[in-house]
């Protein structure tokens, strides 16, 4: 009898080499998709450390494409993924330096961090809150930690950075009810409980954060529960304010411009409102704008409010949409004052206190800081504008982050630093 031996090396190696395939396929996979979003990318040459930017972008599709194939084979949502890997890969939190107390708490069930100056104050100091951006689906108080100690120490102001809620968890108006639950139960103790002056505290943030800041304002000037000071000043970093039109001056020159493309935006502002991204392209067109709102939103919104080097890289108007009445009901929240503060009416942002806004040139949001400029200086309010040539939108993410650092951003923080030394 013939007995046959077996052998366990050559099936293992099959095996080993089936797997060392599907890695490959995958890498490859990958590869081939960044790539392809890479193509579709514009650094023009006036924006700073344009080969750096590029890297980073890179960097970042690759991320997103490895987010979405896990959430198509279902292991993962790409959302929680890319909290993941931002969580665990680009943002590590630091020893706190000398002349900062940092500790972690909640406001009204809202996660706060809070940045107190342990330098010797002549009085209450002044104070800042801070809600950061990221789409309203991203983001978090680590992810702008670096941004809030900076603040607190350079301009000796006390800096709550709130942790509010994200989509796709949580929608509208989720959000904006944590910053004004957090804002009112700090302006409530702030003398007591941290030696803050509640008269001279101010609400700030970056890109959607700066939507919340706007948002809130409006909202705490429409309440009858005034028993509260009112913030002194809101901080707005490349504010995102209306989700109107699409098709602004800046949205058609930054189109594909890292790290946020035209597309995004308006994706952001679905995930916000309702989750139904199938609605992007309708929104981008402007369908979902009511034929009897556009005179009135073209009043606001008109490029003929822009200053004059804005449209010198380019700019068609744009063919009037066909209104979508579906369309319009699915994303009306979205033109509401709480989700586009642009749009709110004169009387309302007449009730809005002093405002920084910072824009950055090569940003699609750069026309909604300008345009609401233009508004407030309309209606004699105390406006400061800062506006950086060669920046992009959320340089302040990569503020004070190793390799990931842009000197540009140390403007952007300056900036925001340097103003609320005069609150």
């Amino acid at each position: 009898m013939q007995i046959q031996s077996r052998d366990p090396t050559g099936a293992y190696a099959k095996a080993y080499s089936t797997e060392e395939k599907s890695n490959t396929a995958f890498l490859l996979l990958v590869i081939g998709l960044v790539y392809a979003e890479l193509m579709n990318s514009d650094i023009p040459c006036g924006v700073a450390n344009r080969g750096k930017l590029r890297m980073v972008h890179g960097l970042f599709v690759g991320i997103a494409v490895v987010a979405r194939i896990l959430h198509r084979l279902g292991i993962c949502h790409q959302v929680s993924f890319t909290r993941w890997f931002v969580a665990c890969f680009l943002y590590h939190l630091k020893q706190v330096p000398a002349g900062l107390r940092v500790k972690d708490m909640t406001f009204s069930e809202v996660p706060v961090r809070v940045y107190e100056p342990t330098s010797v104050c002549d009085g209450l100091r002044r104070g800042l809150m801070y809600f950061h951006g990221g789409g309203w689906i991203l983001g978090s108080i680590d992810s702008v930690d670096e941004v809030c100690r900076h603040i607190a120490i350079e301009s000796d102001t006390t800096v709550i950075s709130v942790g509010y809620r994200l989509a796709p968890e949580h929608r509208y108006p989720a959000q904006l009810d944590d910053c004004e639950k957090a804002t009112c139960h700090f302006l409530s103790v702030a003398e007591t409980e941290f030696g803050v002056d509640s008269h001279r505290v101010a609400v700030g943030g970056d890109s959607t954060g700066a939507n919340l800041a706007a948002a809130l304002c409006q909202r705490l000037a429409c309440s009858e529960d005034r028993h509260l000071p009112f913030p002194c000043a809101q901080v707005l970093i490349y504010p995102a304010l209306q989700m109107a039109d699409f098709n602004l001056p800046s949205y058609q020159q930054n189109h594909a411009v890292p790290i946020l493309f035209r597309g995004r935006m308006a994706f952001y502002f679905l995930q916000y409102l309702n989750g139904d991204v199938s609605l992007c392209q309708e929104v981008l067109e402007g369908n979902h704008v009511p034929t009897e709102l556009r005179p009135r939103y073209e009043l606001w919104l008109s490029p003929s409010n822009l200053p004059p080097e804005c449209l010198t890289r380019g700019f068609y108007k744009h063919p009037s949409p066909e209104y979508d009445g579906e369309v319009y009901h699915a994303i009306k929240d979205g033109l509401e004052p709480e989700v586009s503060p642009l749009l709110a009416d004169d009387a309302l942002i007449q009730k809005t206190p002093r405002t920084f806004i910072l824009t950055c040139e090569y940003d699609v949001l750069r026309d909604d800081g300008i345009l609401y400029r233009k508004r407030l200086l309309d209606l004699g309010k105390d406006v400061t504008w800062q506006h950086v040539l060669d920046g992009f939108h959320g340089m302040i993410n990569f503020f004070n982050q190793g390799w990931l650092t842009f000197p540009s951003a140390v403007q952007v923080v300056d900036g925001a630093v340097h103003y609320i030394k005069t609150l």
